[in-house]
């Protein structure tokens, strides 16, 4: 897994955070003060970025939360079948397969360019970048 841990109360909204074994991204946080002989509480509400399921998360502020680290990379697309593209990183030259987003359906032809998202063990197409190069 590529994560390293943070405290939670260095998280802000739009970052990036692990829940329930999910990379997510934060769209809200609510800090309570502590008491006379307590801790800040903090209540996260996040959205997982392979599922787009919300999950709501409640913690002391001290605590270390894990963070999933983000690799944004390009590739070529070689060929699209079934909702698949077969594509080739612009780096690395290895070819995998990539699912393919629905509002990315008409657009993600052979020789276009994509961006991807490395997280954990996944890998997502985000984005077109631009036609053949």
């Amino acid at each position: 897994m590529t994560t390293k841990l943070v405290e939670a109360g260095t998280l802000k909204e739009g970052g990036y955070v692990m829940m329930d074994g999910a990379a997510c991204k934060i769209v809200g946080m609510q800090i309570s003060r502590p008491g006379k002989h307590g801790h800040a509480k903090i209540r996260m509400e996040a959205i997982g970025l392979i599922d787009n399921k919300r999950r709501i998360e409640v913690f002391p502020g001290h605590d270390n939360k894990e963070v999933p680290i983000v690799e944004k990379e390009n590739a070529q697309v070689l060929s699209v079948a079934n909702g698949i593209a077969n594509v080739m990183d612009n780096l690395t030259f290895e070819t995998f397969d990539l699912a393919v987003p629905e509002d990315m359906k008409d657009t993600c032809v052979p020789g276009a360019v994509v961006m991807y998202w490395k997280i954990l063990d996944d890998k997502i197409m985000k984005q077109l970048k631009g036609g053949s190069e």
